[in-house]
């Protein structure tokens, strides 16, 4: 590897100067992406009403619910190629690279094909408002289309954050919003091409951003030794092993979550398409919060992933102390706007009456969803950068399932509380990964190799 490598080492310097100077691209890339994804639902809404974001809502669900390998496996293989990087194993680098490559366009392919032959039953499972069953239909269709992109940003991104780059991810995401924007307005304002415009939006942005951060991973590829041969492709056991034990943990935590918000999506979408439609606000919400949170997040796992690699404990603490400090200051700003001007918020949606009527039931579950975002930046930071798998297995089932569910359950079911209780459930079980990653830091095994 070349001494003007790509490679950014973060073991060394200011803690807070490294880790907002590496988060501060990631949470504008998150943010682009947030908000091209809230610009479909903006436009729709406008255009449309009621009905169309009922589906961009719910193929929204679907579609993040397909990505789960994605970016369960991606962030896995980030946090495996920080820590080579910190112990210097440039031919595990390689070898992690290239498994990861082969392993998610593959499992991308498997996906697609699949969720296409079965997709009447995707959108009976999740209770699709008949009003809006054509419109979804045309939404997740296009976007099964799409998802080898999805899958493939995902793996480029990885391999640039685990190295300590944040900068060129942004400018990839940057192009895709870029090009959403004006493809939304252009699709669906211009053409009328009603929802799959916003699909064919949303895929072709994500296509363009996949082509250029590949074609820019394999212009530097001399700087980071991957040649990208065709046998550079060929899955390694050991790599393989490393990247199953952390990834499998980390995509079945994320698919969890992913189940668990569609089980609570399908509760909400059987009371009606004005309730669909709320459900559509508040997941863009909580999206732009958690983005926010998790671009902090990325950059914390990243850090401490390298800093364990050199065995420089010392730092870990402080990078979490700051890494929450920064994502709850995040939360009580956003919290102050929804709490004291949520029509302005609810307004930019649409200006359906009837959905507006409603809409300030998402008040407390989304201000209680944005602190949770933050305890989530100090949970996931110490038990993603440590790499510990089972933690990430145990988060998966508390989290995602028994808390997720049950509460959701409890509040909105058995007391009555319909969909508010469904969405403070889902927002209370947001706090579960702070019980996990505060016992397990606490009890120093995160300085012990996997």
């Amino acid at each position: 590897m070349k001494s003007n490598s790509m490679v950014k080492d973060l073991t060394n310097g200011s803690v807070p100067k490294l880790l907002f100077a590496f988060a501060a691209p990631l949470f504008v890339s998150n943010a682009l992406q947030a908000i091209y994804n809230i610009v479909d639902m903006i436009v729709v809404g406008q255009v449309i009403g009621g009905s169309g974001m009922s589906a961009v809502s719910t193929g929204g669900n679907i579609l993040h619910l397909l990505t789960f390998v994605a970016m369960g496996f991606s962030s896995a293989g980030q946090v495996i190629i920080a820590r080579e990087v910190g112990m210097q194993d440039h031919d595990g680098i390689k070898k992690t690279i290239g498994t990861l490559f082969t392993l998610l366009f593959s499992i991308a392919l498997l996906i697609s094909v699949g969720c296409y032959i079965f997709r009447d039953n995707l959108l009976q499972l999740v209770n699709t408002p008949q009003e809006a069953y054509a419109y979804t239909m045309d939404y997740t269709v296009i976007c099964i289309l799409g998802l080898i992109f999805i899958y493939g940003y995902n793996v480029v991104s990885a391999i640039m954050r685990g190295m300590g780059d944040s900068k060129r991810p942004f400018m990839f995401v940057a192009i895709a919003a870029i090009i959403n924007i004006v493809l939304d307005i252009v699709f669906v304002a211009g053409f009328k091409m009603e929802v799959a415009g916003a699909a064919w939006a949303t895929v072709i942005g994500q296509s363009f951003s996949f082509i250029f951060a590949f074609a820019y991973l394999y212009k530097r590829k001399e700087e980071f030794g991957f040649d990208f041969k065709l046998k550079s492709f060929i899955p390694d056991g050991n790599a393989m092993a490393k990247i199953s034990a952390l990834g499998i943990p980390m995509a079945l935590q994320s698919a969890s979550i992913s189940i668990s918000q569609t089980v609570v999506a399908a509760w909400v979408n059987s009371f009606g398409i004005i309730y669909s439609a709320i459900a559509g606000i508040i997941s863009k919400l909580n999206m732009m919060m958690g983005i926010m949170s998790n671009s902090i997040t990325t950059a914390a796992a990243s850090m401490i992933g390298q800093n364990l690699g050199a065995r420089k404990y010392d730092r870990v603490p402080k990078i979490l102390a700051w890494a929450f400090g920064g994502a709850f200051t995040l939360s009580v700003i956003g919290s102050i706007v929804i709490k004291y001007d949520p029509d302005m918020i609810f307004g930019m949606f649409t200006s359906d009456e009837a959905v507006l009527a409603e809409a300030t039931i998402i008040v407390l579950p989304a201000i209680l969803n944005f602190f949770g975002a933050a305890t989530r930046c100090f949970a996931f930071g110490i038990i993603n950068g440590s790499g510990n798998s089972k933690l990430n297995l145990c988060v998966a089932i508390l989290d995602g399932m028994i808390a997720r569910v049950g509460l959701a359950y409890l509040l909105g079911w058995a007391l009555g509380m319909g969909p508010k209780g469904f969405w403070l459930g889902d927002a209370l079980a947001g706090f579960m990964p702070l019980v996990i990653g505060g016992v397990f830091y606490l009890s120093g095994f995160w300085k012990k190799e996997e």
